[in-house]
Parts: structure tokens; C-alpha cells; sequence
């Protein structure tokens, strides 16, 4: 019995280790990036229930650990291990993998309120974030809802509505119809009286989902369809709502804090326009284009806001913002946002632990005149998505390899994964936010390139080939940007890191010194077993390298302790850690320090290297094995032009095509629907279509054959 008692102790010794260890994300010397509980007395709840999963739940964990608050995680049944899971103090199961059927079940999740004794529940963003039917439902039961009342809920979570009381409350809004619009035809005609362009997006909910911007009648008339299509698969909601689209506009949004005894602040802004389909990519606090009275006067517009729905708690207003610095209502988030975190950076306080407080009825603690500006903050939303595919389809997978750059300073990582996690089609492909902050914006930005190059992540596609060329680019540094800035910059597509002269050199001798290293070192290990004709003992290599349908002839030699580089007329010396077996290569090349990560490396000679965010392989072989090389047989590529595959792992919506039928250049052959976003497959040529595939409510993954053409 002793034993057994013991047993028992040690294991939740262990589990209280487990949870401890995940738990501590953050850096502890900075207390900037994730502030410190104030130093009062004040009793909150006892325990919390988190209405979510990934990064946010992760992130009201930790607030609730440093207020001595208990909490209780709520996962489907492919989360049960999940790391928000683990660091809870208790977890229930509320159902199956898909989000109707766990997440968005209120009825398994007020099972699990009870079973737990939560007296309070935080939603986080999403699911059930903005459901009134949810707040009401815990207001019966005597549960707090860590968030607005259901009338401000109601209110601001109805674009229509919304819309119409910002009118009322003296905030700028965008010309637009405020009626619902009933169908296709309506839609054209009520865009046609507007005057193109237009956007058209669902009445309820955000995220960019259930919006499309139409230029003419056609566009209009598509627009409808899937816009309402997915604002139904996404919030069971499919009104939508015709504004003025603003062409070249900035999206900056204002954060704002209230409590239920009228007092209302607003915490500055954040510059989110750097978006996709969109959704935010990049985002920093505060916004390069503002000036003092413009801020003033959206701030003291967003509290008028909140004011007149009695909102309180944190909320959002969002606005876009003219080249005139003319600001115009968008929609206010009556939840925690995503991007949170540098509102915290530049402020100093913790949003979450504010929630709490107002939630259980304290007053703010703060005046306007105490909120301050320190400093800069940038936060990139790191994503399982190819950024190669419409600037990021997503992937899926488990993550093989995991390491978050939480060694430098002024960097915070806020995420829900860990080494061995699956990133599923079931849920958002985000993998974290990553968080930099510096004494200016030269300073954060620095740090987020240096943090990107030091995130490993294996076993997924991800985005940080994009992230890296976003915060780099000439454009963004200068503060000239708009919503518009990824087509406009990449109007063909994002292509990675484009290799000048002086770039690729640095690339071709880091390939090069790896590959000599990794044959010296093999050589030592064998003895006298030779694996190439170079000998242990030589300073010299004369190689070939293959970059793409370039080949270069490159020469090698012994340096000091590194090496010297002669590549296309130039010299290139190298020098660093060959840890061959860490996944990050430190190298100085020309008196320059650079972070590479050696992806893969194969006996053929190929080796791919991450260098300044983007992936090259580069084919290192000697002068003989090149000859040799090329006369192997090539391999010919798909004709692509006769098939249609899947660009992404999804659920097929619609398919629009029989065997038999004959479709014309850019006509829809189906639709694919992936992380609630729709996507219309269509076809490159005219041709008749010879077979398909697959059918409406099947699932698919990355590049697997959809329809066959003649």
C-alpha cells in the first residue's frame, strides 16, 4: 500500500514537472514581452475553463498560473495530447476530431463546466469566442463568461448591425448597403449602385473568411455564391452585407479595454495590412503612418464605440485608413485577437489577466493618460502553409523537428505544438506567433530576422521563406505598404529569396565547405576506406556544383581554421561550427554572420540549405562524378496541362464536371474547401473530361488527382 502511495506521489511529481516544463515558453528576462501580475490581493475565480485549443489556450494558461488560478483545457479526441492539454491542471474530452463536434459542441462543453466546477470560462478567439447563444447559456448557470455581456456580442458581431450603430455613435463608416443581400442578382445590382469596386463578406464572423472583392458583374455574382458558401460552413450564418471596397487602404486597428462600470481606454494601435486572402501575416504596434491627433481621434472613436454598446472587457475596433489618413469603421472583434501580444509588448499590460479582473467586476486600474508607447513590437504568424501556392496553402503533417528561437533576447513565442505535434486538417495550420521587440522599429525588425533564421521546423511546410522576405523587404522597412502589398510586390507569385550575384557566392561556398567537411569528417570515422578520391590530407578541392540549371566550378581550400572559397571570379571565405548533427549551421562568410539550417544532405552530393529564410538545393559533386552525371537519363515532368490535382490536403465541396463534358479555359471543375477557406479548381485549357476522381464530401491531400482531361 505504501508502495503504491508512492508510486502515486512520484507520478504527479512528474506530471507537475511535464506541465511545468511546457508551461515555461517565455523568456524570464523579459518581462516586457510578457508582463507581471500587479502585486494586489484582489480574488478572482478559483478555476477556469478554456473554450479553446492551440497557442491561445497555451497563452490563458500561463496569465492564470501567475494569478494562482486552476485551469481546465477542453480537447476533441486527436488533441489529447496536445500541449495545451498538458499544461492544464485538468482536461476533458468534449467529442471528435471535427469542430462541430467538440469545440463548437456548447452541450459537451457545459457537460464539462459542471463536471469540473469551472466558475468561469474563457473562449479565446474563435469557436465559440463571439457565440451569444454561449454567453447566455453561461449566465444561466451561474458561470462567468470572460468576455462582453451578450448584447455587445450581439451587437458587434452583426456587420449590419454594427455598422449602423457606429453610425450612431459618431464613428466614420465606409458607403455601403446595410441590408442584407438576398441574392446574386441583388448583389450585382446593389454593387452596380455602390460602384465597383466592392467587397462582399458574411454578416457574422471574421477571420477573412466569407469575404471576396468583386470589380464587375461576373465577379460580383461569383462573389456571392462562395462568400455565403463559406460564411455558412464557417459560422452557420450565410447573410452578407456589399460595402465600398477602398482601394490601397491601411488596416489598422485600435485595442480597447472596458469595464461594466462605464470606464473605457484605448490601448493604441496595431498596423495589421499585410494580409492574405485576407487574413493578417505580419502585424506591428504601433503603425508607422500615424500621427499624434489621427491616433487621438481613432482611439477616442473606438471608445465611443464601446461605450455605446456598454461593451466591456477587451475588444477590438478595426479600421481602414486612407493615403489621406482618413480612417473608416470596419468591424469591432469582441474577443482577445490574435495578435495581441505586441499591444502587450508596447504597453506593458496583460490583457488576459485584464479580462479576468473586469470579468469578476473590478474596475480598470488604469487611466487614458497612463497607457503608454515603449518601444516597438512585430509579430509574424508562423503558419504550416506552402507560401509558394497563393501565398500559403496549407500543409499537414507531424513535426519531426521543433525548436522555437526562445535563446535570444526579446523574443516570444506563443504556441500550442511542440516536437512530435500534428498539424491536421481539422484546425488552423498555425503553428505560433512569433514576437519581437526592440527600443525602435530597426530594432525589432532585426530581431524578428534573426529569430526567423533560428526556428527550426521539420516535417511540415511552413512560411517563414515568406515572413523573412516580408520584414526585409525595401517597401515594408519604408513603411510604404497597404493590403494590397503582397500582390503588388509578387504579382506573379511569391518565389523566395531572389539570389544576387554577391548572395548566390555566399550560398555556393556554404555548400561547398559543408559537403568537404562532411567528407573529412566521414574519412576519419572509416580510416582508410575511401568514399571519394580526395584524400584526408589535401587543402584543396576542386569541385562542381549544381544551383538550379546553373552548374559552377568551384574551388576549396584550407584557411586558418576555415576556408577559402573561389566561385565565379570572386573569393568567398567561410568559417563556423560544423556541427554536422545541428540542425542550425552558424557561419561567418565575409566577415558576415549567417544563420543557415542544413535541411538534408544525401550521399548523391545533394544538399538543401536554408539561407536567408528560403530553401536551395545545391548538387555538390567532383569534376569526374559531374562528367559522369551527365549522362543519366532525365526525368520527364507531369504534363499538367491534362490533369487536375488537389494544391492542398482538403475536403472537396462541389465538383462541377462529368466524364463526357467539355470545359473551357478558367471554367470550375470543383471545389476544394481547407481550413474553412473555399477554393474553385479550375481548368488551364479547353478539353473534354475523360475521368475524375473524386466526388463532393471526400477528403484529399496535397496532389492527389482530381479530374483527367483528353
Amino acid at each position: 500500500m505504501a508502495a503504491h502511495s508512492l508510486l502515486t506521489s512520484l507520478s504527479r511529481l512528474l506530471s507537475a514537472a511535464k506541465r511545468s516544463s511546457v508551461r515555461c515558453r517565455c523568456p524570464a528576462h523579459s518581462t516586457r514581452l510578457y508582463s507581471t501580475v500587479h502585486a494586489s490581493e484582489e480574488k478572482t475565480f478559483d478555476k477556469i475553463l478554456i473554450a479553446n485549443r492551440g497557442e491561445i489556450a497555451c497563452r490563458v494558461i500561463k496569465t492564470c498560473r501567475k494569478m494562482g488560478i486552476q485551469t481546465v483545457a477542453v480537447h476533441s479526441d486527436v488533441d489529447s495530447s496536445a500541449v495545451h492539454v498538458k499544461m492544464a491542471d485538468e482536461a476533458v474530452c468534449v467529442g471528435p476530431a471535427p469542430t462541430s463536434k467538440s469545440y463548437l459542441n456548447m452541450d459537451a462543453i457545459m457537460d464539462a463546466i459542471r463536471r469540473t466546477g469551472a466558475q468561469a470560462v474563457h473562449p479565446g478567439y474563435g469557436f465559440l469566442s463571439e457565440n451569444k447563444e454561449f454567453a447566455k447559456r453561461l449566465a444561466a448557470e451561474g458561470v462567468a463568461f470572460i468576455g462582453p455581456d451578450t448584447h455587445a456580442i450581439q451587437a458587434m458581431g452583426d456587420k449590419i448591425e454594427s455598422k449602423l450603430i457606429a453610425k450612431a455613435a459618431k464613428v466614420n463608416t465606409i458607403p455601403g448597403f446595410d441590408g442584407v443581400v438576398e441574392s446574386a442578382d441583388a448583389a450585382v445590382k446593389i454593387s452596380q449602385e455602390i460602384g465597383y469596386p466592392v467587397m462582399i463578406k458574411a454578416s457574422a464572423g471574421g477571420g477573412g473568411k466569407g469575404m471576396r472583392i468583386a470589380w464587375n458583374d461576373d465577379e460580383a455574382r461569383e462573389g456571392f455564391r462562395f462568400s455565403s458558401q463559406e460564411a455558412a460552413s464557417s459560422f452557420g450564418d450565410d447573410r452578407l452585407l456589399i460595402e465600398k471596397f477602398i482601394d490601397n487602404p491601411r488596416h489598422i486597428e485600435i485595442q480597447v479595454l472596458a469595464d461594466k462600470h462605464g470606464n473605457a481606454l484605448w490601448l493604441n494601435e496595431r498596423e495589421c495590412s499585410i494580409q492574405r486572402r485576407n487574413q493578417k501575416v505580419v502585424e506591428e504596434a504601433p503603425s508607422t503612418f500615424l500621427d499624434l491627433e489621427t491616433r487621438r481621434a481613432m482611439g477616442e472613436q473606438a471608445v465611443q464605440l464601446a461605450k455605446a454598446v456598454q461593451y466591456s472587457s477587451a475588444g477590438t475596433v478595426e479600421f481602414l485608413v486612407d493615403s489621406r489618413k482618413n480612417f473608416y469603421f470596419l468591424e469591432m472583434n469582441t474577443r482577445l485577437q490574435v495578435e495581441h501580444p505586441i499591444t502587450e509588448c508596447i504597453t506593458g499590460l496583460d490583457l488576459v489577466e485584464q479580462m479576468i479582473r473586469v470579468a469578476k467586476g473590478y474596475q480598470l486600474q488604469h487611466q487614458q493618460e497612463d497607457i503608454p508607447i515603449n518601444g516597438w513590437a512585430v509579430e509574424s504568424r508562423v503558419y504550416a502553409e506552402d507560401p509558394y501556392k497563393s501565398f500559403g496553402l496549407p500543409s499537414i503533417g507531424r513535426l519531426s523537428q521543433y525548436q522555437e528561437p526562445l535563446d535570444l533576447s526579446n523574443v516570444r513565442v506563443d504556441s500550442g505544438i511542440q516536437e512530435g505535434s500534428d498539424i491536421s486538417i481539422y484546425y488552423d495550420p498555425m503553428i505560433s506567433k512569433l514576437v519581437t521587440y526592440g527600443a525602435t522599429r530597426a530594432e525589432a525588425l532585426a530581431k524578428m530576422e534573426e529569430a526567423l533564421d533560428h526556428y527550426v521546423i521539420r516535417g511540415v511546410t511552413h512560411n517563414i521563406p515568406l515572413l523573412r522576405e516580408i520584414i526585409t523587404h525595401p517597401r515594408f522597412v519604408s513603411g510604404d505598404i497597404s493590403t494590397n502589398f503582397l500582390p503588388e510586390v509578387y504579382p506573379e507569385g511569391f518565389k523566395g529569396l531572389q539570389l544576387s550575384a554577391e548572395l548566390r557566392r555566399e550560398l555556393l561556398a556554404a555548400a561547398t565547405t559543408l559537403h568537404v567537411t562532411a567528407q573529412l569528417r566521414s574519412q576519419r570515422f572509416l580510416g582508410d576506406l575511401r568514399i571519394s578520391s580526395t584524400p584526408v590530407d589535401s587543402t584543396r578541392w576542386d569541385l562542381s556544383v549544381e544551383l538550379g540549371e546553373q552548374r559552377h566550378d568551384v574551388t576549396v581550400r584550407r584557411s586558418g581554421e576555415g576556408f577559402s572559397v573561389e566561385v565565379e571570379g570572386g573569393r568567398v571565405d567561410v568559417s563556423g561550427q560544423w556541427n554536422l548533427a545541428s540542425p542550425l549551421l552558424p557561419l561567418n562568410i565575409n566577415g558576415t554572420q549567417r544563420m543557415l539550417q542544413c535541411l538534408s544532405r544525401e550521399a548523391s552530393g545533394d544538399i538543401v540549405l536554408q539561407y536567408l529564410g528560403t530553401s536551395f538545393k545545391v548538387r555538390v559533386l567532383s569534376k569526374l562524378a559531374a562528367q559522369l552525371n551527365a549522362f543519366m537519363p532525365e526525368k520527364v515532368p507531369e504534363d499538367t496541362s491534362s490533369i487536375l490535382r488537389s494544391p492542398m490536403p482538403g475536403t472537396v465541396v462541389a465538383v462541377s464536371v462529368k466524364p463526357g463534358d467539355t470545359v473551357a479555359e478558367g471554367q470550375e471543375i470543383c471545389v476544394i474547401e481547407a481550413m474553412k477557406m473555399q477554393n474553385s479548381m479550375t481548368a488551364v485549357k479547353q478539353a473534354k473530361v475523360k475521368h475524375v476522381h473524386c466526388k463532393a464530401g471526400e477528403t484529399v491531400g496535397e496532389g492527389d488527382l482530381l479530374v483527367e482531361l483528353e
